[in-house]
């Protein structure tokens, strides 16, 4: 029998046994796209998680009897973390001398500091306050370098119409400031940020925009900012709490621009929500896009942290790692 007849028959045979036992195609497709995920997923390096220094105080207690930077580190460090962010508004100080314990103090724990969390905004007609918030940037980079951390969360900032626990109450929605629009923001953002992004690049600090609040709310309010401004300097640090409602397409969507992810947890319940987030599709969305940062843990709820946290990090460990 020559080739072509054999090639024939044999394809006459398959096609056969398709009309005849069509789930023998059907669980062989099924069992290729399994294992071609398998592939990926084995492919993908995993995440390293952090532990962002807010898990460890949530601004609660006076400024003198609040959790400390150095504690936050040892007690990551303690718990297994292989990383820190540093929230700036619980350093204890910004002289040289502090800056560089802190970092000390990450290698002697074996830790890395990951990440820098500002707070600043330039939604705001007043050129002046912008301008504030502008050299408060420029000074936070400043900060994160001679950390030597790597990449700095930038809010949008926010109208400021109603206060915060309003704003959790109205699900991050607020009045805009009688007679301005959101396209007057996005303008006053994007020029703010521009003005940031030179001294970002000197210093070596990738400036995240995280969807936050105000202009930060939706994914394309990030987007219409980050892609306005195309520079290695300007990303997304991507938070998966803070899409109220229907978060993962939305997450999907910001991914691929992501430098630094923080992962939220409400165990005892949320201080101001919770959210029931499923891990193992955030996971698959991020190895989706490749995303190969830290996870930084951003404990939200009520339960001890000795207890909480320990969890927390047990948790994207079985999802990210």
């Amino acid at each position: 029998m020559n080739k072509t007849r054999r090639k024939f028959i044999a394809g006459g045979a398959l096609a056969a046994a398709g009309v005849l036992q069509p789930e023998l195609f059907s669980n062989a497709s099924a069992a290729a796209e399994e294992k071609g995920e398998k592939e990926k997923k084995d492919a993908h390096p995993g995440n390293r998680i952090s532990v962002s220094t807010y898990s460890f105080w949530h601004f609660r207690g006076k400024p003198e009897g609040k959790t400390s930077v150095e504690g936050s580190i040892d007690q990551a460090a303690k718990m297994g973390f292989d990383g820190v962010e540093i929230l700036h508004r619980q350093m204890s100080g910004e002289s040289n001398d502090y800056l560089q314990s802190l970092k000390r103090r990450a290698i002697e724990n074996g830790v890395g500091l990951t990440g820098f969390s500002i707070h600043q905004g330039f939604l705001s007609p007043d050129k002046k306050k912008r301008q504030e918030n502008i050299d408060h940037t420029l000074h936070c980079i400043d900060l994160a370098h001679s950390m030597g951390i790597p990449t700095m969360r930038l809010n949008t900032g926010r109208w400021r119409t109603v206060g915060f626990d309003e704003l959790m109450k109205r699900r991050g929605i607020e009045p805009r400031l009688p007679g301005y629009t959101d396209e007057d923001g996005f303008k006053w953002v994007i020029d703010s940020i521009e003005k940031c992004l030179p001294h970002a690049a000197k210093a070596g600090v990738v400036m995240g925009l995280e969807n936050h609040w105000g202009l930060g709310l939706t994914p394309q309010g990030v987007l219409r900012i980050v892609k306005a401004l195309p520079s290695p300097w300007l990303q997304v640090t991507l938070d998966t709490g803070n899409f109220l409602e229907d978060p993962y397409d939305k997450l999907d969507m910001l991914a691929s621009r992501a430098v630094l992810v923080h992962a939220k947890t409400y165990y005892g319940g949320g201080l101001w929500y919770s959210l029931d987030l499923d891990y193992a599709r955030i996971a698959r969305i991020l190895r989706k896009h490749d995303y190969r940062g830290y996870i930084s843990l951003e404990f939200e709820g009520h339960e001890e942290k000795g207890t909480a946290i320990p969890k927390s990090l047990a948790l994207l460990r079985k999802h990210f790692s």
